[in-house]
């Protein structure tokens, strides 16, 4: 099951607004402005990288690849939560966190644009943020370990604690969020425009940005202003399916390439020439219901097939280079 079955938590309210100081202090990159602060949140497993982390702990080190399959299934049908069964996959394990470590590293591998989208991120001071239901210390050392530590320490990182014992005999998620999820996605992006509003002087709202694979993504796509769908997986299948607006991507500098024009827009958005229609309408909507209270109740109101999709996000989110499909709502 995708990174989306573990996760960081730490109710920590972190600033995930405000670029550091050393981000504002990024020289010799092309700068670009916008009257709208801009934040960028991402999926990990299948978006920033192509593998999922838990996945390969789960087949290296814990129930393998059969009692997993067993598992996704077990949740596909309704019998057991998604956290219930996340939790016996991450109970499966028994390995020191750094021996778990070196199969990742051998294993994964990270969008080879990556690294200079961020890198652009930084230069025109747009907070990046991960965004998972995956376990928090593995997400912050993958970064660390490729991208190297000064530049991953610009990335804030939304996901589930965990408490993993030293001999690593004990591997137990500590849930960001009361649900059978563990982690609201779409209620962490509503707390980030939050703050970031307050942060903004003018009273202007921030553009959201989501960039993400699978079903399971799209609580924090509605949040969002501009969605990025990678291309051929399940996200992108969902949103021509029920005409979702989106913008497809390969590799992140398709993403770079679209933000670079989505800021110019925005200028002429903001000065009042409209909305353009890469735009998600849909975003206002949710945002009007949007609460800590209100959010779980939307979504627990959305279609049960979609339900299921949230609760189920394995089979949609693997990676298939070679899959292409038709895009049906397009950039």
């Amino acid at each position: 099951m995708p990174a989306a079955i573990t996760p960081p938590a730490v109710p920590m309210a972190k600033d995930l607004t405000v670029p550091r100081t050393s981000m504002m202090q990024t020289q010799n990159k092309e700068m670009l402005n916008t009257k709208r602060k801009i934040i960028c949140f991402s999926d990990f497993d299948g978006t920033i990288f192509m593998q999922d982390t838990g996945h390969i702990l789960f087949d290296a080190h814990g129930c393998g690849s059969k009692r997993r399959e067993v598992l996704d299934e077990q949740i596909k049908t309704g019998e057991r939560s998604f956290r219930e069964v996340s939790e016996e996959m991450w109970g499966s394990l028994n390995v020191p966190f750094e021996d778990g470590f070196e199969v990742m590293e051998q294993t994964l591998e990270i969008d080879p644009d990556f690294q200079e989208f961020h890198k652009f991120c930084i230069a025109n001071k747009i907070p990046f943020n991960v965004i998972s239901a995956g376990l928090k210390p593995i997400l912050r050392k993958v970064l660390d370990t490729f991208l190297g530590e000064e530049e991953a320490s610009h990335i804030d990182i939304v996901a589930n604690d965990a408490e993993i014992k030293e001999d690593g005999s004990q591997w137990k998620p500590v849930w960001r969020h009361d649900t059978e999820l563990g982690h609201d996605k779409a209620l962490s992006i509503t707390e980030a425009r939050a703050a970031a509003h307050l942060e903004c002087e003018d009273g202007t709202i921030p553009l959201i940005v989501f960039i993400g694979d699978g079903v399971s993504d799209l609580p924090a796509a509605r949040q969002a202003d501009v969605l990025f769908a990678r291309r051929g997986l399940r996200l992108e299948e969902y949103c021509v399916e029920n005409k979702i607006p989106y913008i497809a991507f390969d590799t992140f500098a398709d993403i770079q390439r679209e933000v670079s024009k989505i800021m110019v827009e925005d200028e002429k958005k903001t000065a009042g020439k409209g909305m353009p229609a890469r735009y998600n309408p849909r975003a206002n909507l949710w945002r009007r219901v949007s609460s800590q209270n209100a959010v779980p109740m939307y979504v627990a109101a959305t279609p049960s097939k979609e339900e299921k999709m949230f609760l189920w996000p394995n089979a949609f989110s693997d990676y298939q280079p070679k899959q292409k499909i038709t895009e049906g709502v397009a950039a």
